[in-house]
């Protein structure tokens, strides 16, 4: 598998390997890492290696991966879709890179978050990236739902303290929030003993960190993350995504109420 995270991240798809008791075929899916990491490439980022590993399972169920590293692109500040469109008086800026990354995630059936863990919370790019999701979380799906509704969001967070379930639980509720559908156990992470000291995947002299690739917790959550995630597109992509009742702006506009109490008795 190439190694992800470099200047010109791309699609990878490998072919299926046999691996006994899939319930099911995912070569029909399609998932996005957008790794939040703060070093530019070639710089190696810890993030990068936990997101591999669970993108390795996904390849070898069949399904394709993109490769996004944040930080490499010129992605703007701000809450339109496309702030390179809006007026500089209005804050609008020359360049943003954001539109040709969002086209890649509405491609995607599976969008993975990972992000490094600096003072207990996600990452500043992590945040600009949730922002940016959410600038276009206004827009319709061919159902008339809002735009993310029928895919499946999940977490990655590594870092040398604590943390990991905080950053899981602030992105997944974002994602919740603008319509991605949450698995069970959707997130992994790692963390190391308190204070300075290895990060995800380095050496200790000249040797793997025995708490690095091999930490069982990690290996197992990262594992069942990524089926969960698997299952969850399956299911949504076979069923057609979300019913579209009960959830449509335009018909709530149009006076539909689809069973809500009449407030005024």
């Amino acid at each position: 598998m190439r190694r992800p995270g470099s200047a010109d991240p791309g699609l990878c798809h490998t072919a299926a390997m046999a691996i006994p008791g899939m319930p099911s075929t995912y070569d029909d899916l399609r998932a996005v890492y957008v790794n939040c990491t703060l070093k530019r490439s070639p710089a190696t980022s810890h993030t990068q290696h936990l997101l591999d590993h669970s993108a390795t399972i996904m390849e070898r169920a069949g399904a394709s991966v993109t490769h996004i590293r944040a930080v490499d692109h010129d992605i703007a500040f701000g809450m339109s879709p496309d702030m390179a469109e809006v007026d500089p008086d209005d804050g609008g800026t020359e360049r943003d890179d954001w539109p040709a990354i969002e086209r890649q995630v509405l491609d995607a059936d599976i969008l993975v978050i990972g992000t490094p863990i600096w003072l207990g919370e996600k990452s500043s790019v992590a945040t600009l990236v949730v922002e940016r999701l959410y600038s276009w979380s206004s827009e319709k799906n061919a159902k008339g739902q809002y735009l993310y509704y029928g895919k499946t969001g999940g977490v990655v967070a590594t870092g040398n303290e604590d943390g990991v379930k905080h950053c899981a639980a602030n992105i997944c509720y974002a994602l919740a929030h603008i319509g991605y559908t949450i698995p069970p156990q959707p997130d992994c992470g790692w963390i190391g003993e308190i204070g300075p000291g290895p990060s995800y995947g380095d050496e200790v002299d000249g040797e793997p960190h025995p708490l690095g690739f091999a930490h069982e917790f990690t290996m197992k959550n990262t594992t069942f993350m990524t089926w969960n995630l698997l299952h969850t597109a399956r299911m949504l992509k076979d069923a057609g995504g979300v019913p579209a009742f009960g959830n449509v702006a335009a018909g709530w506009e149009a006076g539909e109420r689809w069973g809500y109490p009449d407030p005024t008795r």
